[in-house]
C-alpha cells in the first residue's frame, strides 16, 4: 500500500483543533487526551451538576472572564463552557459558585 505524503507540516494537538472540541462547550475525551500527552497535565469532564468544589472553582473563574457571551449571534466558547458546567451566563456561574461554596463550608463545619 503507497503511504501517503505528509507536507513536513505537523498538525497541532487534537485540544487544538476542532477535532478535541466539543461542539456544546469544553473539551472532548479526544481533546483532554491530547492535552495530557502534550503537557502532561490531566483534565477531567465537567461535573454538571451537585457541589463539587471543582465545579464551584471553574464556575467562579469563567464567571469572571473578560469577553462576551455572544458574538454575531451565536455563543461563544466560554459561554458553551458554563452551559456544560450547568451555568446559563457568567452571572448565573457567579451565583452558583458563591451557592455552592457556601454549602460545601455549611458542611465542613457539621463535621
Amino acid at each position: 500500500m503507497p503511504r501517503r505524503k505528509t507536507s513536513g507540516r505537523k498538525k497541532s494537538p487534537a485540544w487544538q483543533r476542532k477535532a478535541g472540541k466539543n461542539p456544546k462547550g469544553g473539551l472532548n475525551a479526544k481533546g483532554r487526551a491530547s492535552y495530557k500527552r502534550q503537557t502532561g497535565g490531566t483534565l477531567k469532564a465537567p461535573v454538571k451538576s451537585g457541589d463539587n468544589p471543582r465545579r464551584a472553582s471553574f464556575l467562579a473563574r469563567m464567571g469572571g472572564m473578560p469577553g462576551p457571551e455572544r458574538k454575531n449571534g451565536k455563543p461563544t466558547r466560554l459561554l458553551l463552557s458554563l452551559r456544560a458546567w450547568g451555568a446559563s451566563s457568567k452571572a448565573d456561574a457567579k451565583r452558583k459558585a458563591a451557592a455552592i461554596s457556601k454549602r460545601n463550608k455549611a458542611k465542613k463545619k457539621r463535621k
